[in-house]
C-alpha cells in the first residue's frame, strides 16, 4: 500500500529546521546528529525535504495508526544522502481529518 495522496505529501520546513535537523532540540538533536554526518546541513533544509517526499512516493506503508488526531502511516525506505551513501529510514507520516494532505510527522535510522 501506498501512502494516500502521497503527490500532496508536505515536509515542513520548521519540522526540518527546529528539529530534524537541530543540535539544540532535546530529542532531535540525536537525529540530527546522525543527518548532518550524512551531508544534510540545517542551511539547506530543501535537501532532505525533497529525500524525504521521494521516499514517501516510492515507499510502501508498514503501518497504520489510527487516532481522534488522524491517521499515522509509517513509510519505510532507502534515501541516497548528500554523502553518497544510501541509508534506510522510517518516516511517521500524518492525514488529520481536516488537513488531507500527508504532513511528515517524523524521520529516523531503521
Amino acid at each position: 500500500m501506498k501512502l494516500p495522496d502521497y503527490q500532496s505529501a508536505i515536509v515542513p520546513t520548521e519540522k526540518l529546521e527546529l528539529y530534524l535537523l537541530s543540535e539544540i532540540h532535546p530529542v532531535g538533536r540525536a537525529k540530527a546528529l546522525f543527518l548532518t554526518n550524512l551531508g544534510y546541513d540545517i542551511s539547506e533544509p530543501g535537501i532532505l525535504a525533497q529525500e524525504l517526499l521521494t521516499l514517501a512516493r516510492e515507499g510502501d506503508v508498514s503501518d497504520v495508526q489510527t487516532s481522534q488526531f488522524g491517521s499515522k502511516y509509517v513509510v519505510d525506505g532507502l534515501i541516497r544522502t548528500p554523502s553518497g551513501a544510501t541509508v534506510s529510514l522510517r518516516t511517521v507520516w500524518i492525514i488529520e481529518p481536516d488537513h488531507p494532505q500527508p504532513r511528515l510527522v517524523t524521520a529516523y535510522p531503521r
